[in-house]
């Protein structure tokens, strides 16, 4: 950001001086936590929190990625994952729950969450002595469900998706004097996050950039106050899923729009905000240098680099930032000092291993075709025999006869096979169309074959 736009930034925010952003707070609806207009958090704000959690919450470590040299840049990750919830979550969450006052600390809390702010809030709620409720909508895996019941909180499995259990948690708010604290969007849930800006820049003092995951924004805004605050000329640049990109939606639009997202449709179901928060957009904005948004594929792919090569387990919204480096989506990075924040680390047993097998596929390490050979004895040997001398290992195989149109002594045999590399499965595939020659449909054009052959 240029110094104009640090001048405009200033003269143009509501919020300049200490007086306007103290008035601002007041404002705040004490059951909603929302206000009338956007309130931007300082990095006063930012630095005042850090004070105010040190004592709990986890300073985590930013170390140098034993990937740098093949991604051509010096890269560090940020591990938040490491927090004892496993996520950057507990940030905002201790924070704001220090910031309540001692009659709302008395009455508690409550909140709509699927998983890490409800974490978040259940233990630090209880190390404090706050009570603690937590909406989660019926798709919240089960393991964050019980984790939150662990830590004594009040838990409500109610609503379709996260907008449905939110209505319904403002209305038990309003019902029983709780304060509702939104996860991404609340003025102290930012200054809590952006802590982990002022941790990255005190462990990397010479970085050039910081590529951060977006959902609702409040992690993006939080770190670039903090970041900017301190070293103006770092570059941030967000990134969200290509199936939730509300945070670019809303640059266009020039403030937050809903657009259309379903969490169950993402592996960065952590980041499936459908709509920004307007404090968090309203903070970020001038701040942020650049925001993208990645395919799912490689959001797989980062999680399964993630596990070879750094032994470290990270969610779908947590790899978000590193599957853009996967892509090769920031090019301009190379040569130069990056942070990526790690942010969380739960990540249900079932989805991490169909991310493991989406990884594999997108890395060229698990390959599918489709082969017509003679049903006759030794037919399907003689396939097994050619794979097994190209040094592929067969990991699923079908048998398909009754919609075959070709010779009834012929049988179409479906694979998935593991191979080396992608050179070795482009190795298999011409030894496959030299012996079965117009008889083989390799890798996604296999999708569109079981209903026309």
């Amino acid at each position: 950001m240029t110094e104009k736009q640090r001048l405009e930034r200033s003269s143009h925010s509501p919020l300049s001086g200490a007086d306007g952003r103290v008035n601002k707070l007041k404002n705040l609806n004490p059951i909603t936590g929302e206000s009338e207009e956007p309130i931007l958090v300082s990095f006063e704000d930012v630095s005042a929190a850090s004070y105010r959690i040190r004592k709990g919450v986890k300073k985590t470590p930013c170390e140098r990625s034993s990937m740098s040299e093949a991604l051509k840049m010096d890269l560090y990750f940020k591990k938040d994952y490491l927090q004892h919830t496993g996520s950057f979550k507990e940030r905002g969450a201790r924070n704001t729950l220090l910031m309540l006052s001692k009659e709302q600390k008395e009455k508690g809390v409550i909140a709509a969450s699927a998983g890490n702010h409800a974490l978040a809030l259940s233990y630090h709620g209880r190390d404090l002595g706050i009570p603690v409720t937590v909406v989660m909508p019926l798709n919240a895996p089960i393991m964050k469900i019980s984790a939150c019941r662990k830590h004594q909180a009040s838990v409500h499995v109610n609503g379709a998706d996260l907008i449905e259990s939110k209505e319904i948690a403002l209305k038990m708010a309003k019902a029983n004097g709780l304060a509702y604290i939104n996860g991404y969007d609340h003025p102290h849930i930012l200054s809590g996050q952006g802590t982990l800006g002022l941790e990255i820049v005190e462990e990397v003092p010479d970085l050039e950039a910081v590529v951060i995951p977006v959902g609702g924004g409040g992690l993006l805004a939080g770190v670039a106050v903090a970041v900017k605050g301190l070293r103006p000329d770092v570059q941030i640049i967000g990134v969200e899923s290509e199936r939730c990109a509300s945070f670019r939606a809303a640059m266009d639009a020039g403030h937050p729009v809903k657009i259309d997202a379903n969490q169950s449709q993402t592996l960065a179901d952590g980041l499936c905000v459908s709509k920004v928060g307007s404090n968090a957009f309203a903070t970020a904005t001038g701040l942020v240098d650049k925001v993208i948004s990645v395919s799912e594929d490689f959001i797989a792919l980062a999680i399964l680099r993630l596990i070879e090569e750094e032994k470290a387990v990270v969610e779908g919204a947590g790899v978000t930032a590193f599957a853009a480096v996967l892509a090769g989506m920031l090019p301009e990075l190379q040569d130069r000092k990056v942070v990526i924040p790690l942010c969380g680390g739960n990540i249900d047993s079932t989805v991490l291993g169909r991310c493991i097998d989406r990884g594999l596929a997108t890395d060229g390490r698990l390959c599918r075709f489709i082969v017509t050979v003679s049903d006759r004895p030794g037919g399907i040997a003689e396939l097994t025999r050619l794979l097994a001398s190209l040094g592929a290992s067969v990991k699923d195989i079908f048998h398909e006869r009754a919609w075959l149109v070709s010779s009834v002594f012929n049988v179409q045999i479906k694979v998935v096979l593991e191979v080396r590399d992608r050179e070795h499965g482009l190795q298999v595939k011409e030894a496959l169309q030299l012996q079965y020659p117009n008889n083989v449909l390799w890798g996604l054009d296999s999708g569109s074959t079981a209903s026309t052959s």
